[in-house]
C-alpha cells in the first residue's frame, strides 16, 4: 500500500487493537494442551502481527521489527536467532529481483517492451487489454514488485490510451478507460499467480512451502502456472467486455501513438542492451536451475553485480530503493515468525483441531471446501502477504495431513491467493492505484471482481488441476 503520513491517534488506537487481540488470544481462548506457554504466546504475537498487517497502525516494516523485538521477550528465543530471517536467501532473492527491477523501469526498457506489445496488437480495445496484459506477464518474469511494473509502467500506458479517446473519469469513462483500467487490472492479477517472482509475497509461499519439505522452483511455478493462466488471460478481457462494454471497440490510434513513443525513445541504448541480455541471462538460469544446480539466488545477485559493474545500475539506485528495503524488514521478520510456529508445532495444532471437524471428507472435497473458503476469505484482507501469512501455512498442514499431494495444495493455493486480488478496489498493490482513477465505481468493480473469480475457479479448478496432474503434482 502506498505510504501515508502517521495518525498518532490512529497509531494508538491501532496498537492498542492489536495488544487487546494478543490478550485476548493468549489469556482468554483455552490453550491445547500439546502446545506449551511460549508456543501460545508465540501464536498471539504472530496473531497481532497479520492483523496489524491488514489495520496499519504503522508502517507494515516497522510493525515486523516490534514483533521480532519483541520474541526474545515472550519467549525463549535469542535475538540472533529471532534476526534469522534477514539472512534467508528467498529474502535476499526478493531484494535482487528488486534492483533488477529498478533498472528496468529506469532505462525505460520496460515501458519499451509494453510499447511494443501495444502496436502489435492495440488495434482494438480487447487488443490494448491483451497487450498490456502480455507486457505485464514478460515484466512479471523478474519484477517482483506488482505495484512497480503494473502501477508504474502498465497503468500510465491505460490511461494515456484512454485519454486518447477522449475518455476520462465521469461520463466519458465507459468510451476506453473504465473497461481498460477494469480488465487490464484483472488481467495483472492473473500474472502475479504465474511466476514465482509475479509479486512479493510468492517466494514466502515457495518458503513455506519448503519447510512442508517440497521445493518449489522458478522454472516448477512456471511450468504449473503457464497453462491455467494462459487460458485466464485469454478469457478473463473477453468476459469484462462482455458485462462492462466500452463504447469504442475498435482504436487504430493506440497503436499509433505505441509506435509514436517507440519512435520518440529512439534505439535501445547500451545500457538497455546490456540490462535485456542480463535479463535473459538470469531469467535462464532461473529455468534451467533444477538440472544446472545455480542457486536462482545467486543467480539474480550475480545479474545485480553484472549491473553495478557496467554502470546500469548506480548503487544510489539500491540504497535508495525504499520498497525494497521495507520488504526486507517485514519478509525476512514475517519468514522467521513463521518458521518458529512449525518450529514449536502451532500449525500443525491448528491442522488437527480443524480436521476433526472435517473428519468425514476425503482430500479431494475437503480441498474444494478449503479452496473456496481460502480464496473468498481475501474479501478480509488488503494483502496478498498479510492473506497468505494467516491462512496459507495451516491449510498446507491441514490437507497434508489428510493424505492430499503437497505439490498440488502448495502450487493451488500459492496461485489462488493471487487471483483472489481481484475481487476488491483493495485486493494489492495495483488495486487502490489503478481504482483511484475514478473510472470505475465500486460497485462495478466489485461486480467484475466477483464474476472474474467465478472464471477463474472454473479455469483453474478444471484445466488447471487436469494440467497439474499431467505433469505430476498429483
Amino acid at each position: 500500500m502506498p505510504e501515508q503520513a502517521l495518525n498518532p491517534r490512529r497509531m494508538i488506537r491501532g496498537l492498542a487493537a492489536l495488544l487487546l487481540i494478543y490478550c485476548l488470544f493468549v489469556y482468554a481462548l483455552p490453550r491445547p494442551a500439546s502446545l506449551s506457554v511460549e508456543a501460545w504466546r508465540l501464536a498471539g504475537l504472530f496473531l497481532a502481527t497479520v492483523a496489524g498487517l491488514v489495520i496499519q497502525p504503522v508502517p507494515g516494516g516497522a510493525l515486523v521489527l516490534f514483533a521480532i523485538t519483541l520474541t526474545p521477550i515472550l519467549t525463549r528465543m535469542k535475538l540472533s536467532e529471532a534476526l534469522g530471517g534477514y539472512a534467508d536467501s528467498t529474502v535476499w532473492l526478493v531484494m535482487a529481483a528488486f534492483f533488477i527491477s529498478r533498472a528496468l523501469i529506469s532505462t525505460g526498457l520496460a515501458r519499451r517492451i509494453a510499447l511494443f506489445f501495444v502496436r502489435m496488437f492495440g488495434t482494438s480495445t480487447i487488443g490494448v487489454c491483451y497487450s498490456l496484459g502480455l507486457s505485464d506477464m514478460v515484466l512479471a518474469g523478474i519484477i517482483p514488485s506488482n505495484g512497480a511494473r503494473s502501477g508504474g509502467v502498465i497503468l500510465p500506458i491505460a490511461r494515456s490510451i484512454a485519454e486518447l479517446y477522449d475518455s476520462h473519469p465521469g461520463p466519458s469513462a465507459r468510451r476506453v478507460g473504465a473497461y481498460l483500467i477494469a480488465a487490464v487490472y484483472q488481467s495483472i492479477c492473473v500474472t502475479t499467480a504465474m511466476f514465482l517472482t509475479g509479486q512479493a509475497s510468492n517466494p514466502l509461499a515457495a518458503q513455506m512451502a519448503g519447510e512442508f519439505g517440497y521445493r518449489v522452483t522458478w522454472a516448477g511455478w512456471l511450468a504449473a502456472g503457464i497453462v491455467p493462466g494462459l487460458l485466464s488471460l485469454a478469457i478473463v478481457p473477453w468476459v469484462v467486455l462482455r458485462i462492462y462494454p466500452p463504447e469504442v471497440r475498435r482504436t487504430p490510434e493506440a497503436a499509433t501513438f505505441a509506435h509514436a513513443e517507440l519512435v520518440r525513445m529512439g534505439p535501445m541504448s547500451g545500457h538497455e542492451k546490456i540490462l535485456l541480455g542480463i535479463f535473459a541471462a538470469v531469467c535462464g538460469a532461473w529455468v534451467s536451475s533444477s538440472w544446472t544446480g545455480i542457486d536462482i539466488t545467486a543467480a539474480a545477485l550475480c545479474g545485480c553485480c553484472a549491473l553495478l559493474l557496467t554502470g546500469t545500475l548506480q548503487w544510489q539506485d539500491i540504497a535508495g530503493e525504499r520498497a525494497a528495503w521495507d520488504i526486507f524488514i517485514w519478509y525476512g521478520g514475517m519468514i522467521r515468525l513463521g518458521r518458529a510456529l512449525n518450529e514449536h508445532g502451532v500449525t500443525q495444532a491448528f491442522a488437527r483441531g480443524v480436521g476433526e471437524r472435517f473428519s468425514n471428507l476425503d482430500w479431494l472435497l475437503l480441498m474444494v471446501v478449503a479452496l473456496l473458503i481460502f480464496y473468498y476469505a481475501h474479501y478480509l484482507f488488503a494483502s496478498i502477504t498479510a492473506h497468505l501469512l494467516a491462512m496459507y501455512g495451516p491449510f498446507l498442514v491441514l490437507l497434508a495431513a489428510k493424505g492430499a499431494p503437497i505439490g498440488l495444495v502448495v502450487i493451488a493455493f500459492a496461485c489462488c491467493v493471487n487471483l483472489s486480488a481481484g475481487l476488491t478496489h483493495y485486493g494489492t498493490t495495483p488495486a487502490p492505484m489503478f481504482f483511484a482513477h475514478g473510472y470505475v465505481s465500486m460497485r462495478d468493480w466489485w461486480r467484475i471482481g466477483f464474476v472474474v473469480s467465478l472464471c477463474h475457479l472454473a479455469v483453474w479448478g478444471t484445466v488447471g488441476f487436469a494440467w497439474w496432474k499431467l505433469i505430476g503434482l498429483w
